[in-house]
């Protein structure tokens, strides 16, 4: 295909389509530029139809991420391919679904893929809204059977003013995001989540979104004129569904059967349930095949045949034309299967804490649509990580909703959670997101399971309802209760009428499942799809007071339950205590490789998180653990001074000249042998061993060396008491023992010489004279 570009001013911005230069063995591509975001959406249609047994026109959408795009390399050590997508991609691509579905021939069984993906994006022009621009324009001016043109637009609100396509920092600031798929007269799709929007304010920002789409379809209208292939008709690429001229006489004596079994089998049962009316349907059925069969074994045909053959048209329009039916007697007669009224919702009932260890529970039940949601509170730590091509974050409040297949009575294997089950789970997740209270006033991770017990209409909705049961029996101190309801419609294409609290047979050809969250300030989140070609400003108009009442009703019924939310944790839940710390001491708290805070965790079981603002979070199932766990990091961050006294310093290392003791984890002081008590120390270990916890004062911090004293915290004995003891003062006792000892060799000398006769004095004449008399002598 020849290269071809198109270039549109949008609201003071630019969108280009771009057509042959990718993908061109598709169907049909097309890539769209806004800003720097580039995204590609391809569209291919299979040959061959699938067969006349499939009951549901196979359709695939899919929005896959690129980490190129973003200029990013993402994904774990061994593997940094693109994985399983995130739930942001799968979101997305369920809302191209919903907004594309509506528009195709129903009956038509050649599978359809389309996938959109981004190959460059800037950061501020968002690739959701650029991808269902993109596969809107693919699909219309490609050879596929499609209902176009339609387009898609992203609405915000910032200080009351509507903003078309805002930026991904206008989205940061905005009220409102309201994403929706058509034309200017219709909408196909609708998701939206809102800071409790007023039900005016809603209706004019959908105003503002068909204002918005209208020169973008006209743009993608003109587009088709000039380079369109000519579109398909359904009717021959239906070929697998479409009956003979024989077969489609027998069908029209069927239906003429049907009707007359209607009133008694499907609308003379008020209080039949789900399953009841399935059966009654499957009876309904084997009446038709056995009033049927005897008409063609006249005909010649073999009555087993016969029987295959009933059976197989009846497989064409069985259920289809069940479903026509109910959405007449609702046109005609205001008459729904289970016998309400068109504004009246099935009856309710609520319960909390029916859990005895958990720390929430909320059971909610609207008909047979009953949902069971539990709360778990944790640490900050518990936070959920959020990775995807645009940017990486954390969830501190988290929705996961299951449908298991017995809450439908079916048997299915279980194959973890599905597209349909992470859509409802986010739903009802960013509803209950206006009402939270904030980390700071409330620092739990917040998780809630929503167990779907048993399905019969909107069990997304009812797991809205049940998670705010949830919250509040768990003492979430939330803003206020969010309820939600599923809105309905029944229409022939002329005629229509809006329908509260939507349930199985009512969503048919000509129906809506229009979901609406709200506490009673506001809306907090709206989701719609269609089986119409799309709902009009009419329709939105009707559709919101009769939302109004019956969400009035079910928050009575919230208030009724539990009229706010408990004064005190579950027993069982954890404990949180936060403060803060100046941010150049977390190192300190953390230690080398993480050896100080595990200790600490270890030690007390508790788990510690901090963040680079330097705030801590201390949480644990024991109050008094926690409480211990902040003293000691009260302690490392708290700076030592001069004069500070120490009750249990622990002796961590024995010296000839003194000892070091823990002051604080990273802090040790040296207490010098002279300073462990007022009399003489010979030997420090004959005071001290490691391991023994003193009481020391900081008696001087020089170079940021610290030095303690034990002594300085003794008082100091007399001078007698050290006499007595033999103690002595230093520098002096040990001179005074000296001068004792010279003064008592001193008297001993002088009383020896006192018992000696003096010697005369002579002159050695004298000596030599005397010395010979006395030899002489003798």
């Amino acid at each position: 295909m020849e290269l071809k570009e198109f270039e549109m001013e949008y609201f003071g911005n630019k969108i280009v389509f771009e057509i042959g230069r990718f993908a061109t063995q598709a169907t049909s591509a097309v890539t769209v530029r806004m800003g720097e975001t580039v995204v590609m959406a391809t569209v291919v249609m299979s040959k061959k139809a699938r067969d006349r047994g499939m009951d549901f026109f196979p359709l695939m959408v899919d929005y896959e991420e690129r980490y190129y795009a973003a200029g990013r390399i993402k994904g774990p050590r061994f593997s940094k391919r693109e994985g399983r997508p995130p739930a942001e991609a799968i979101l997305t691509g369920r809302m191209i679904d919903r907004g594309l579905r509506p528009l195709f021939p129903q009956n038509l069984r050649n599978e359809i893929q389309v996938i959109c993906y981004p190959l460059c994006i800037d950061g501020q022009n968002k690739p959701d809204v650029a991808s269902m621009i993109a596969a809107c324009a693919a699909l219309h001016i490609s050879k596929v059977p499609f209902d176009g043109p339609i387009a898609g637009v992203r609405i915000g609100m910032i200080n009351g003013d509507y903003v078309i396509n805002p930026s991904a920092e206008e989205i940061e600031w905005s009220d409102l995001q309201l994403v929706t798929m058509g034309d200017g007269e219709r909408v196909t799709m609708i998701d939206c989540d809102a800071n409790e929007l007023t039900d005016e304010e809603m209706e004019l920002a959908m105003a503002e979104a068909m204002k918005a789409m209208a020169p973008l379809t006209e743009f993608i209208d003109k587009m088709r004129k000039e380079i369109g292939d000519e579109k398909a008709k359904p009717e021959d690429l239906c070929w697998s569904t479409q009956l003979t001229p024989d077969e489609e006489k027998l069908m029209e004596e069927m239906k003429k059967m049907i009707i007359p079994h209607l009133d008694k089998y499907l609308f003379n049962n008020p209080k039949g349930s789900k399953g009841e009316r399935k059966e009654i349907l499957a009876d309904l059925k084997e009446i038709i095949v056995q009033e049927m069969k005897p008409k063609l074994v006249k005909k010649g045909i073999d009555e087993l045949e016969a029987e295959d053959i009933i059976k197989d048209i009846l497989s064409v329009f069985f259920y289809d034309f069940i479903e026509e039916q109910v959405t007449l007697a609702i046109l005609d007669k205001d008459q729904r299967v289970d016998g309400r009224k068109l504004d009246e919702i099935r009856p309710l009932h609520a319960e909390v804490s029916l859990l005895p260890r958990t720390h929430g529970s909320g059971f909610f039940t609207r008909g047979e649509t009953h949902v069971l949601s539990v709360l778990t509170l944790g640490s900050p730590g518990d936070e959920l990580s959020v990775e995807n091509m645009e940017e990486d974050g954390k969830k501190r409040y988290y929705h996961h909703y299951y449908f298991p297949p017995y809450s439908v009575g079916e048997t299915k294997p279980l194959r973890g959670a599905g597209r349909r089950e992470i859509g409802h789970g986010a739903l009802a997740e960013k509803a209950q997101l206006p009402i939270l209270p904030d980390s700071d006033k409330f620092p739990y991770t917040i998780r809630v399971v929503s167990e779907v017990m048993s399905s019969n209409g909107s069990s997304s909705m009812a797991s809205t309802t049940a998670s705010t049961l949830a919250l509040m029996d768990a003492g979430v101190p939330v803003k206020r209760p969010v309820a939600g309801i599923a809105m309905g419609l029944a229409s022939d294409g002329k005629r229509w009428k809006v329908l509260t609290d939507l349930q199985d047979m009512e969503d048919g050809s000509g129906g809506m499942d229009f979901k609406v969250c709200s506490t009673r300030e506001g809306i907090t989140a709206i989701q719609m799809d269609t089986k119409t070609r799309g709902l009009t400003k009419d329709i939105i108009k009707a559709a919101f007071p009769q939302t109004r009442k019956a969400l009035g009703q079910l928050l009575d019924l919230i208030e009724g339950t539990i009229p706010e939310p408990r004064a005190e944790l579950s027993e069982h839940a954890p404990r949180i205590l936060s403060f803060m710390i100046d941010p150049e001491k977390i190192g300190d708290v953390i230690g080398p490789g993480g050896k100080i805070i595990r200790g600490i965790t270890d030690s007390l079981d508790v788990q510690i998180d901090i963040e680079d603002d330097g705030k801590v979070v201390i949480t644990s199932l024991e109050s008094s653990n926690a409480e211990e766990a902040r003293k000691i990091i009260k302690g490392i961050v708290k700076p030592v001074e001069v004069g500070e006294v120490f009750e249990a310093a622990e002796v961590v290392k024995i010296m000839n000249f003194g000892a070091f003791v823990k002051l604080t984890p990273n802090t040790d002081g040296l207490l010098h042998v002279s300073e462990i008590d007022h009399i003489r120390v010979p030997r420090v270990s004959d005071r001290l061993k490691e391991g023994d916890k003193v009481k020391v004062k900081v008696i001087k911090i020089e170079r940021g060396k610290v030095k303690v004293s034990m002594k300085a915290l003794i008082p100091k004995p007399p001078t007698e008491y050290s006499e007595k003891k033999g103690g002595r003062d230093r520098g002096h006792g040990r001179r005074d023992d000296r001068d004792g000892r010279r003064d008592r060799r001193k008297g001993d000398r002088d009383r020896r010489s006192s018992d000696r006769k003096p010697r005369p004095s002579h002159d050695s004449k004298d000596h030599d004279s005397k010395r010979k008399e006395d030899a002489g002598e003798q």
